[in-house]
């Protein structure tokens, strides 16, 4: 069980140029209809966006689910999926010496107390993110089912940043128009002006020999209010979301839930949400997001909204100064095939690690070993929510529990 999961299991397998990328994905329940077509779509996704290196040609990312599924349904054992590698020549390579600067070479060997670059990077490569965005693709599919939608954007690339106001859902909904707009852009952001000048940030490094990075934002909608726990520190939500993306994505070092950064330099009268009365007599409403969907580590009923700040990519084509680790003289580092930038693939991983908390922590605040159960309860716990919470049936005058 991952430490940071409650309900669902996940692990990933494989090295970037081995046999094939596996992720193995347990507590599941019985009966999801798996559309395998939509998560062989996220796979194509994260290879795409401009600024990919030349690996991206060679690989052509499809699903093979090879055991958890029968006759296309889940059937609650863990599912097991298979990404292939056409490129696996991890015993042919050559063995790397100068260990890059913003990589994982020098740490791994320190680790491992030996000088095999090779073996570290082939696992910490972000090739191994394939099989999150396979695993988490199947996690959104469970979300839908609870009314949920994710969906992960590029935000910036270096300098050109997308403006501020697009991005909010209205009405807490997710455009279709968003996912239009975002798979057909070169960055995958939302608007034609900004996709244009974070392009030009890239093609710019590119031409220099060097690498860019950016900001990626999530914003899951329909999300359940009470999912995470203020008992534990490691049962809030934002935790987990922190850990799964700054704490396991490669080149990710920071995250921020809502306006999180810019909320330290405001007063709380201009920070914290208001709690408004539905005139309608549903929900109460928010007119501002500024928590980003969490309060005290639980979903508020609000979108989720979380960012995480890419740096550019270590390995650069005029390469930093380094050690050759085989003779102890400076050198220059190594430089192995890489991207220019890759803040469209880490939208794309953001997205399947969110969709991944959110139906981690959705799965273990409902239960149901099958999807009906699931689903019944979905519909009981709604239900509770709107009598025990705002509903307008409770006597207030005798207490909430009076017979």
């Amino acid at each position: 069980m991952n430490p940071m999961l409650s309900r669902l299991s996940f692990r990933t397998a494989g090295e970037s140029h081995g046999t094939a990328m596996v992720a193995v994905l347990e507590g599941l329940p019985r009966g999801l209809v798996l559309d395998v077509a939509a998560i062989d779509a996220a796979l194509r996704l994260r290879q795409g966006g401009a600024g990919r290196g030349g690996r991206q040609r060679i690989e052509h990312d499809c699903v093979q689910v090879i055991g958890g599924l029968r006759r296309g349904r889940t059937i609650g054992s863990p599912l097991c999926l298979l990404i292939q590698n056409r490129d696996a020549t991890i015993d042919d390579l050559p063995e790397p010496t100068r260990p890059r600067p913003g990589h994982a070479d020098l740490a791994g060997c320190c680790h491992w107390l030996d000088r095999d670059i090779r073996s570290t990077l082939e696992r910490a490569s972000a090739r191994e993110t394939c099989a999150r965005v396979a695993a988490g693709a199947v996690c959104s599919q469970v979300l839908t089912a609870a009314g949920s939608s994710v969906f992960g954007f590029v935000r910036s690339v270096r300098s050109a940043t997308l403006r501020a106001e697009l991005g909010v859902p209205p009405l807490g909904l997710l455009p279709a128009e968003w996912r239009t707009m975002r798979d057909g852009s070169r960055l995958y952001t939302l608007d034609a002006a900004a996709d244009a000048a974070m392009l030009s940030e890239v093609q710019e490094a590119g031409r220099r020999g060097d690498t860019v990075g950016g900001i990626v934002e999530v914003v899951a909608t329909g999300v359940l209010p009470g999912l995470g726990s203020c008992a534990q520190w490691h049962e809030r939500l934002d935790a987990r979301l922190a850990a799964a993306l700054l704490l396991s994505i490669p080149a990710v070092k920071a995250i921020e839930v809502g306006d999180g950064f810019a909320n330290a330099a405001r007063c709380g009268s201009e920070v914290h949400d208001p709690i408004e009365p539905d005139p309608s007599g549903g929900a109460p409403l928010r007119p501002t997001n500024h928590a980003g969907g969490l309060e005290g580590g639980m979903t508020n009923g609000q979108p989720v909204v979380v960012r995480a700040a890419m740096k550019p990519i270590s390995t650069l084509r005029e390469p930093l100064a380094s050690v050759d680790l085989a003779t102890g003289a400076a050198a220059a580092a190594g430089y192995e095939r890489s991207d220019v930038c890759a803040v469209s693939a880490a939208a794309i991983v953001a997205e399947a690690m969110v969709a991944l908390v959110l139906a981690d922590a959705t799965l273990h605040r409902i239960g149901g070993e099958s999807m009906a159960e699931f689903v019944s309860r979905l519909g009981e716990f709604r239900a509770a929510i709107a009598a025990q919470v705002f509903g307008a049936s409770v006597d207030r005058k005798k207490g909430p529990d009076a017979p």
